[in-house]
């Protein structure tokens, strides 16, 4: 007599757990607590008399049992996607959901994404802008832009492609120039007031205002003092009008620099170990939509040259920026690393 069909749940959290080698990410991708994909997946191995995962302290791994039964249940499930993905695009074939980070969408890419449509009147864009990172499966996304480490772990059913690289870089609106007079060195900035995106601050691998005074040899700097803001955005367009000094990604204050709305009080900057990357499952890089925008977003940065305008600002990456990375390591290095970047430019008052 055969064993009765085991539940889908529990198929399902087991190849989202085995795919992620993490509890934390299935129950997160699943929209379910940890607690709840652990029963589900007890509940499995219960119906199959197997044990599917060596459970360690802070990890999991495949049993043999599980390394038999992985297989067959990502494919089953990569198929059921792809025929949900095929009939879901019947009748919708214009659209494309493009998952961003508010920062980057408000900064970057809102500013420039008319000229993804002149350039493809056929593609409906929809941007969905959040912190967290949306999910493939269950969010509708086609394609995203994250903000990564330039080393991170793989996922066999997504492609990364590098899209640019970031330095933290300190950014004023010279209005605060002038009401407080030019900067000559980096202790200077102990007098102003300081503007905190805690939106980069409170999130694992990423830098603040302690790591940049760190780098500088700048000790005594008060940094309990300052607005703080929770969006980038926001953070920005409060340093726009001379609120303070913001650190902040490069990229994310590209345009502002170019236009002299902001200005780098001092030429240091951090390396971030951090790339936007463009993301997308494997199984939808050849659609037409996700193929156009990867290849628009990818000409819209190169034809920034980049590199260049970082050395016109004295914001090389020559010394000892990390370069791209085809993400092959399975460990992230945040450890800052100071980039001194040259002659400090010359700040008028007013």
């Amino acid at each position: 007599m055969q064993k009765p069909m085991p539940q889908l749940n529990g198929l399902r959290a087991f190849e989202a757990a085995a795919r992620h080698l993490s509890l934390t990410r299935a129950a997160q991708e699943l929209h379910v607590t940890a607690g709840a994909l652990s029963h589900q997946i007890r509940g499995l191995e219960e119906l199959l008399g197997l044990k599917l995962f060596e459970r360690r302290v802070r990890s999991i791994a495949l049993t043999r049992a599980g390394l038999r039964l992985y297989p067959g249940l990502r494919s089953g499930f990569s198929q059921i996607r792809e025929a949900v993905d095929a009939v879901t695009r019947v009748g919708n074939e214009r659209a494309l959901v493009i998952s961003t980070p508010p920062g980057f969408t408000s900064k970057f890419l809102a500013p420039r994404l008319y000229r993804f449509s002149a350039f493809h009147p056929e593609i409906d864009a929809r941007v969905s802008s959040s912190v967290a990172n949306a999910n493939f499966v269950t969010d509708g996304v086609d394609v995203a832009i994250r903000n990564m480490p330039t080393e991170h772990e793989d996922d066999p059913e997504l492609a990364f492609e590098p899209l640019v690289d970031m330095a933290y870089v300190p950014v004023c609106s010279p209005k605060l120039i002038g009401m407080h007079g030019s900067i000559g060195s980096g202790e200077a900035l102990k007098a102003l007031p300081l503007i905190h995106d805690e939106s980069l601050g409170n999130r694992p691998g990423l830098l603040g205002w302690a790591d940049w005074f760190a780098a500088a040899g700048i000790a005594g700097v008060d940094l309990t003092r300052g607005l703080r803001f929770t969006s980038t955005d926001h953070a920005l367009d409060a340093t726009i009008e001379g609120a303070g000094v913001l650190l902040t990604h490069d990229i994310l204050a590209y345009d502002e620099l170019r236009t002299g709305r902001l200005i780098i009080p001092f030429p240091l900057c951090l390396s971030s170990r951090r790339v936007y990357s463009v993301v997308y499952p494997k199984r939808r890089g050849d659609l037409p939509n996700v193929r156009a925008f990867r290849n628009w977003i990818r000409k819209e940065v190169d034809a920034l040259d980049w590199q260049k305008w970082r050395a016109s600002l004295g914001l090389s990456p020559a010394a000892g920026r990390p370069p791209f990375n085809s993400a092959r390591s399975r460990k992230a290095r945040t450890r800052p690393q100071q980039v001194n970047t040259g002659p400090r430019p010359s700040l008028s008052r007013g």
